[in-house]
């Protein structure tokens, strides 16, 4: 079966990135695919696409490692209009391709600052009319962001969205444990491909082959190895060999810096432009001296060149030089870092590089580019059986079974409605992953959200962490969340007792809130397993309360004079069942139920309340949670509302 395959990049300080892609993609090509590359960053003048169409978006790159600084091809920011365009134009080539597979590469382990982009280059491959598989592509070693929230992010994110992770890399070299933290659901999800060379591995010269002369300094594509070209410009001035030092200038370096180079070049060293046959020129060098970047390394493996690298480590970057050390503990290059390059120490690492031999014998994979393309061709055939539980199959259940949802929202906006939707999270007492997640989740729609905190367990570290959300409050969820009820009654803690006891224990309970979360707070009482005593109800506001959210429509906005009562609806959670999702359709059934209760004549406008509980959630209910969401922001007809809204309605009200 011929396949088509959509992969998207975005290469912003090298080229790297694009030449992998391009690598991948002419492996696809030549086993009979239609491969199509979707490129972000700036037109790469050596990229070789035999067989593969390319899509350019404009163009985009970042000046040093500001990878947040996005610039136009002028230099100027990226403006919302040309943000726009390069949508505009990927999707509508996603929709002329209609894709079997769509490869993303980097994200969602990186390129944030594009997560709209690559966030709406994913919901128009949802939306063909047969939605693609859907993998990660990324090289061996990743920079790891320095908040977890960010790592927790792109894993809600792969578990939402994602089929698989080719990792191009061989493990027994490193894993992506080593630079990456994978959560443990996700490791099954990884297919290591091997490194992929931009080249069919080359055999090393024969013994017959003339002798290797010469140096060739190499430096990537960008300016980020100008310091290092400048240090080889020293050793070749002081080499007391007078061996010839090539210099090979990347072709976005301006030509005002090839100028300076000239200008300070000995005899002995030649300044040029990069060459398409660099490997080539390795094969027949005495040393080769570059930085340490993914395609670099493999073109030193290649041609058993005998080399010295020099990791990128600008901007706190690490990349290069996690790898440098694991290539010279194999004894596969010589490692020296660019603080302590001067004449002498590149000098003496050339002289170790040459007395070393080279790297005929690396004993590495590299045949990623044939394995990727193979391990593509696996998936796509065997798509049910590797979906993640059933993710990606279910996104397109839900999207459809929420199309009735669309239509009563449709019909309000028509009726000149808007309806009001809530978002109540129970249970919350340390920062976690699941509710890392959720915190996204809703600030990826700017939906409001109520956290229900149990107060005699919650954590000083969760009210650190909720503090710098500010569309979080925190309502007051029972106070040990422990069931005391009677043997033959239901579960609940706040459901039998003496009133006045009950009243006590609840005001203890806003007090630990407010002195854990303070302006965050809102005293709100929301009883485990949303049952309260009768008796206690008229007792909640002396005990300090203003409100009141339990589950199901409330009889009435008062629970009791001067406590509003705002409820949840709509649960997502099959607690009888497997705890996983709620079919979608009787979801579904619920909000068109709750939206017409809502829009019916004189009908009490009590926001619709989504309730969630983090801790329980699976993939299947976030991609609700996530879909629900992205309908309400969507919609005109709909809107998310804080509780403080909610409340202030019924006071207004009574």
């Amino acid at each position: 079966m011929s396949l088509r395959i959509a992969i998207v990049v975005t290469h912003l300080l090298g080229v790297g990135h694009l030449t992998r892609a391009a690598s991948l993609a002419r492996a696809l090509a030549a086993r009979g695919h239609v491969a199509q590359i979707i490129s972000g960053g700036q037109p790469a003048t050596l990229l070789r696409i035999d067989g593969v169409e390319l899509i350019q978006l404009p163009p985009l790159h970042v000046v040093g490692t500001a990878f947040s600084n996005l610039r136009e091809e002028g230099g100027a920011p990226l403006r919302p209009e040309t943000a726009r365009r390069r949508i505009a134009i990927a999707s509508k080539a996603l929709e002329q391709l209609q894709p079997h597979v769509l490869v993303t590469e980097l994200f969602p382990f990186g390129r944030r600052a594009l997560g709209a982009e690559f966030q709406a280059i994913l919901d128009a491959a949802q939306g063909l009319a047969r939605p693609p598989l859907v993998l990660a592509s990324v090289r061996d070693i990743l920079a790891r962001p320095a908040k977890q929230a960010k790592i927790d992010a792109a894993h809600a994110l792969l578990r939402a969205r994602y089929d698989g992770v080719l990792v191009h890399s061989d493990p027994a070299v490193v894993p992506l444990e080593a630079s990456w933290p994978i959560a443990d659901d996700l490791k099954p999800s990884l297919h290591y491909t091997g490194y992929v060379d931009d080249n069919r591995p080359a055999a090393p010269p024969p013994a017959t082959a003339p002798t290797r002369a010469g140096i060739v300094v190499s430096g990537g594509g960008s300016a980020a190895a100008l310091p290092l070209l400048h240090a080889a410009l020293a050793a070749a001035t002081s080499d007391p060999e007078r061996r010839v030092w090539r210099l090979l200038v990347g072709h976005k370096v301006a030509e005002a810096a090839m100028t300076s180079l000239r200008h300070a070049a000995p005899a002995n060293a030649i300044i040029e432009r990069a060459r398409p046959d660099f490997r080539d020129l390795l094969r027949r060098c005495a040393a080769s001296v570059s930085q340490c970047g993914y395609n670099t390394a493999l073109d030193i493996l290649a041609t058993g060149a005998p080399a010295v690298v020099v990791p990128f480590a600008e901007g706190g970057e690490t990349e290069q030089a996690q790898r440098a050390a694991l290539f010279a503990a194999r004894g596969l290059v010589q490692n020296i870092a660019l603080e302590e390059v001067t004449a002498t120490t590149l000098l003496a690492a050339v002289s170790a590089a040459q007395a070393s031999g080279g790297t005929s014998d690396h004993g590495v994979a590299v045949n990623g580019a044939d394995c990727s393309a193979q391990l593509i061709e696996r998936l796509a055939a065997d798509r049910p059986a590797i979906a993640s539980p059933g993710v990606t199959p279910l996104i397109t259940a839900i999207a459809a079974a929420l199309g009735p949802v669309k239509a009563a929202l449709d019909h309000a906006g028509d009726a000149g409605r808007s309806v009001a939707f809530w978002h109540r999270d129970d249970d919350a007492v340390a920062p976690t992953p699941q509710l890392e997640r959720l915190l996204e989740l809703t600030r990826a729609h700017h939906a409001p959200l109520a956290i229900a905190a149990i107060p005699a367990r919650a954590t000083s570290e969760l009210a650190d962490r909720l503090a710098g959300e500010p569309h979080v409050a925190v309502l007051v969820h029972g106070l040990n969340h422990e069931n005391l009820a009677p043997a033959n009654a239901k579960k609940g803690e706040f459901s039998h007792g003496d009133p006045e006891e009950l009243a006590r224990r609840a005001g203890e309970g806003l007090a630990r809130i407010h002195a854990l979360f303070g302006a965050q707070t809102r005293p709100v009482f929301t009883p485990p397993w949303n049952r309260a005593s009768p008796a206690l109800t008229p007792r909640l506001a002396g005990a300090g309360f203003t409100g009141l959210s339990t589950f199901r429509r409330r009889p009435a906005r008062f629970a009791a004079p001067g406590l509003a009562q705002v409820n949840a609806h709509i649960d997502p959670i099959a607690w009888r069942g497997d705890r996983s999702l709620v079919g979608p359709a009787d979801l579904a059934e619920a909000l068109c139920q709750a939206i017409a209760g809502f829009t019916a004549p004189a009908a009490d406008p009590e926001p619709i309340g989504l309730l969630t509980h983090h801790l329980v959630h699976d993939a299947r209910i976030d991609a609700f949670v996530a879909i629900l969401l992205g309908l309400i922001a969507a919609h005109p007809a709909a809107r998310m509302t804080a509780i403080d809204d909610a409340l202030s309605q019924g006071a207004a009200a009574q």
